[in-house]
């Protein structure tokens, strides 16, 4: 079990533990040589115990460490530690689009489109390169607070694709949008990818699967049989190009699928243009039903028939052969040399492997208990016992022992180790403690500016508040609390605000209706003023009192401007129907009519 404060390769000291999965453990960890947070995800160990696919996990793991894009979360190192099997990625601060979907429920299209825009971007990247991810899926795909989105697990998802379907754990995540070439038992190609970002887009924009079923085989069959439930009827007013670019990408077959991700993205950069308002529904060329071609093998049983006659002919011959006695002679001859050799060989070999070994070996002894010696008599007497010294010292806070003694040995004093081990001295640095203060209502990033520079690191965590009149910026809680002591190396968190902000409503993207929808959860009254512009389509929201960025309080209100359509002026002759020959309306007094 890996534990607060351990360390991964002597490099990467882990803090806590920040997701668990199906197949590895996520934790967020320091690295000390590039001074950065990392996210390292480590291999369960039922998995890491399968040389077969812990080999192709770092394999498609260092592959997708070629991948550099913004979309795409980084893979900085690859490898294994006392049996921990490793990847150490970017750290991504934010939640992934299930959290997102669980707390929300169905997004807007405007923010689906964008979405889908960046996930398929950073896919293209990946396509481009022929690297198919295998699992794309909601639950490996992170959303920062300022709208990026990161696509996870490249490395973990192409390694588990031969045997995720015997992981009961990770398949229920996984089959929602598995393609049914892969539900099938067929290899995963590029339009696979397409099909599962297919069925992500559905579940953004209605908040619901597809495909449900009590277990992993019923929902599989749905996805090879059943035809997707159309999404014009969850949402009547969606454009029918973006419900085109759904259902080509959920096709069963794959011929009728995008080619690629870049094929895909350039469609959703178009799909809410005016131009394609009046798009008719999508006919796809082939059959849904049409199996893939089967590629057929060349039998070679003859070939190997062949041999196998050819073993028995040799045989047969050998039988039929005529033993006499000097024949006999000679075999006997020749055995009782190659028993000498053998004899021999066994001689030569005990030698080598028992008799040199002991002769050679250092012996195994204590290693002695030099804490609080100096640091001159701590190497004397560990050199008396045989040991040799590292010449780089560890320093490290104590407040139990001088400064510039040791505090402990690497390894541990008592332990046997053998004559000639080198042994390193971790020395005090003296009582480096510091004392916690009450940081609540402070600036977080002045309060972690001052710990940080005390060699103190400071982790900064999100926490919901009930109150309106919190800043963004200042702590509300903190761990440890007032009081107590840390030295360098040790963690303090320091908790904000878990608030949210107004998004740009007049975009040109968003109705009135999107907006009441979208502010529905934090209970905020919309107002709506009508304008008459020809600049927008009416009811699309063109102005709003809160700006961009502003924090957006519980049981506030907002006003909102929507677009009316202009009024027609109505000419003199609508007004007056008939006039004299002078030109005056002869509802007018003197009239001539």
């Amino acid at each position: 079990m890996i534990m607060k404060g351990q360390k991964i390769s002597d490099r990467y000291q882990i803090m806590k533990a920040i997701g668990e999965g199906g197949m590895a453990n996520v934790y967020l960890a320091y690295d000390t040589i590039l001074d950065r947070n990392v996210a390292v995800k480590i291999l369960r160990g039922d998995l890491a115990g399968d040389e077969k696919f812990v080999r192709r996990f770092q394999r498609e793991a260092l592959s997708a460490s070629s991948l550099s894009h913004p979309n795409i979360v980084e893979v900085y190192d690859v490898g294994e530690d006392n049996n921990n099997y490793y990847i150490v990625m970017e750290y991504v601060e934010g939640k992934n689009l299930k959290d997102l979907i669980k707390k929300r429920g169905k997004l807007t299209l405007s923010e689906v489109v964008d979405i889908m825009l960046q996930i398929t971007d950073g896919m293209s990247v990946a396509h481009d390169s022929y690297i198919i991810h295998r699992d794309i899926k909601p639950q490996n795909i992170m959303i920062l607070e300022n709208g990026l989105v990161k696509i996870m697990d490249f490395g973990i998802a192409m390694a588990m694709n031969a045997t995720q379907l015997t992981q009961t754990n990770s398949v229920m995540g996984s089959v929602h949008y598995l393609p049914p070439e892969q539900a099938s038992g067929k290899g995963a190609t590029l339009q696979s990818d397409i099909y599962s970002m297919g069925i992500v887009m559905y579940e953004l924009l209605t908040g619901k699967l597809p495909y449900k079923g009590d277990n992993a085989v019923e929902i599989a069959l749905k996805h090879l049989k059943e035809p997707l439930p159309s999404i014009k009827e969850e949402l009547p007013s969606i454009p029918q190009s973006v419900e085109n670019i759904i259902m080509k990408a959920t096709a069963k077959n794959p011929k009728n699928r995008y080619e690629d991700a870049k094929e895909m993205h350039e469609d959703l950069l178009t799909c809410l243009d005016e131009s394609r308002e009046s798009e008719e529904p999508i006919k796809l060329p082939y059959k849904e039903t049409e199996e893939n071609a089967k590629v057929k093998v060349a039998p070679v049983v003859k070939e190997k028939d062949k041999k196998e006659e050819k073993k028995e002919k040799d045989v047969e011959e050998v039988m039929a052969k005529q033993i006499t006695k000097n024949d006999l002679k000679s075999q006997n001859k020749f055995l009782l040399i190659l028993f000498a050799i053998f004899t021999g060989l066994i001689v030569i070999i005990t030698t080598v492997v028992v008799l040199i070994p002991a002769l050679t070996t250092h012996r195994e002894v204590l290693v002695p208990d030099v804490t609080g010696y100096s640091i001159a008599d701590a190497i004397k007497t560990l050199q008396e016992q045989g040991f040799t010294i590292a010449t780089e010292q560890q320093k490290m806070a104590s407040e139990e022992i001088e400064f510039g003694h040791v505090v402990k040995t690497s390894p541990l004093a008592k332990t046997k180790r053998t004559q000639g081990t080198e042994v390193t001295l971790w020395v005090s640095e003296g009582d480096t403690k510091v004392t916690v203060e009450d940081y609540t209502g402070k600036n977080y990033l002045e309060i972690k500016g001052k710990l940080e520079a005390q060699g103190v690191h400071v982790l900064v965590e999100k926490k919901t508040i009930e109150k309106d009149d919190v800043e963004e910026n200042l702590v509300v809680d903190q761990d440890p609390n007032a009081g107590a002591k840390v030295t360098s190396g040790d963690y303090v968190t320091l908790y904000i605000p878990n608030v949210d902000k107004y998004p740009d409503f007049a975009n040109g993207t968003y109705k009135y209706e999107d907006v009441v929808d979208y502010l529905k959860k934090y209970e905020v009254t919309v107002n709506k003023v009508e304008e008459e512009t020809s600049k927008y389509s009416p009811g699309i929201v063109i102005a709003q009192n809160k700006p961009k960025g502003s924090l957006i309080y519980k049981g506030t209100s907002i006003t909102v401007t929507v677009a009316k359509k202009p009024t027609e002026a109505k000419s003199d002759d609508d007004e007056c129907p008939e006039r004299d020959g002078n030109g005056k309306c002869c509802t007018e007094p003197g009239a001539l009519c």
